[in-house]
């Protein structure tokens, strides 16, 4: 039975991954960075490595910094640069960063539920996800606020700081990219972007879905996953 380790995005913990390991529990071992893999901790060897949004950037990092250990990596809602440049449109102002660490700072949880909805937005199946997520950050939110702000101001200086896109032509393990075609945060052609410039990808487009494709439609991406790991 192959390793399967989920990195979440940010703002959630293993608990968002819940649709997917259902479907999954039977196939792999499955980890979370968030639970039983600390940061920093090495990665079973031959792991295939599952990243959503922040998560992705982290799933990359980890293939640059230890390679022999990745066979395979899942990238969702992927991108290698998360805040726009002159030469890099498909990503969000500073602006939106600066704003939800001042929301952060004064209100994590509140701060959250906004993200939770912003994050649905041009998806077909908005209003459950949103509704879904929230429940998710409800049951995180017995952590102590000073705990959470903090953890939360390090994943937005992760967002602003982290610049993979002369990087990832290094990554050699094959790489699933799993987008949604309406995906506000990440925009699709940022995934198009990275399936060109990875030297071993292939993209998996959900027509109606957004930043969550896993969360609209965790049978398909169960599918596509178990497939990838297997070829």
């Amino acid at each position: 039975m192959k390793d399967l380790v989920l990195l979440p995005g940010w703002g959630f913990d293993s608990r968002v991954w819940q649709p997917l390991t259902r479907l999954l529990e039977q196939d792999f071992r499955i980890h979370s960075a968030s639970d039983d893999l600390p940061a920093g901790a090495h990665l079973p060897a031959g792991a295939i490595v599952c990243g959503w949004s922040l998560g992705a950037l982290t799933a990359m990092q980890m293939a640059l910094t230890q390679p022999g250990r990745i066979a395979r990596l899942v990238l969702i809602g992927a991108t290698p640069r998360f805040v726009q440049a002159p030469n890099w449109p498909h990503a969000q102002p500073a602006a939106l960063l600066e704003g939800f660490a001042t929301a952060v700072a004064a209100d994590p949880h509140t701060a959250l539920r906004r993200f939770a909805a912003l994050l649905n937005q041009g998806d077909a199946q908005a209003r459950r996800l949103t509704r879904e997520l929230s429940a998710v950050l409800a049951t995180e939110a017995t952590e102590v606020t000073e705990v959470i702000a903090t953890t939360l101001a390090a994943g937005l200086k992760t967002l602003r700081d982290t610049d993979l896109r002369n990087d990832v032509s290094r990554i050699r393990q094959p790489v699933l990219l799993l987008h949604g075609a309406h995906d506000a945060l990440m925009p699709l052609a940022a995934g198009e972007c990275l399936a060109t410039h990875l030297p071993n990808a292939r993209l998996e487009v959900f027509p109606d879905a957004a930043h969550a494709p896993f969360l609209a439609h965790p049978e398909r991406c169960a599918d596509l996953l178990r497939r990838f790991a297997h070829e």
